[in-house]
């Protein structure tokens, strides 16, 4: 028999954090152990880069709000123990940026994450 604990994951807190100007929010809807892999043109299916835990997240969303670029939350679907949304970027020259995330949920946060990521070259 299981039971399901902690709260569910909130939607408009990832919207708030994805298009914030800081990171913060978004790094708190993440577990401490949380494993991030992102597979893009430079870091292909077989060698995609890999974060563990919430400093090494913390370091790569200090890299990306620090950019001079908006983003934004188009679609979330959360069923169960898993979400999946997509986000649309853009830098200040114009430049887009599309993300797909598919990610496990624990308690109510980001355990596991995928995202698969192109952007205008």
């Amino acid at each position: 028999m299981g039971t399901t604990t902690g709260s569910a994951f909130d939607i408009e807190t990832l919207r708030r954090g994805i298009e914030g100007t800081t990171g913060n929010t978004l790094l708190a809807l993440y577990a401490d152990d949380a494993e991030i892999r992102i597979v893009d043109h430079e870091h292909q299916p077989s060698h995609p880069t890999v974060l563990h835990g919430r400093r090494e997240i913390a370091q790569l969303l200090h890299d990306v709000y620090s950019r001079d670029m908006t983003h934004r939350l188009d679609q979330c679907v959360v069923q169960g123990d898993h979400a999946a949304f997509s986000e649309s970027c853009q830098y200040g020259d114009g430049t887009r940026v599309l993300a797909e995330s598919m990610v496990t949920l624990r308690d109510g946060r980001i355990a596991n994450q995928l995202i698969i990521q192109v952007w205008d070259e």
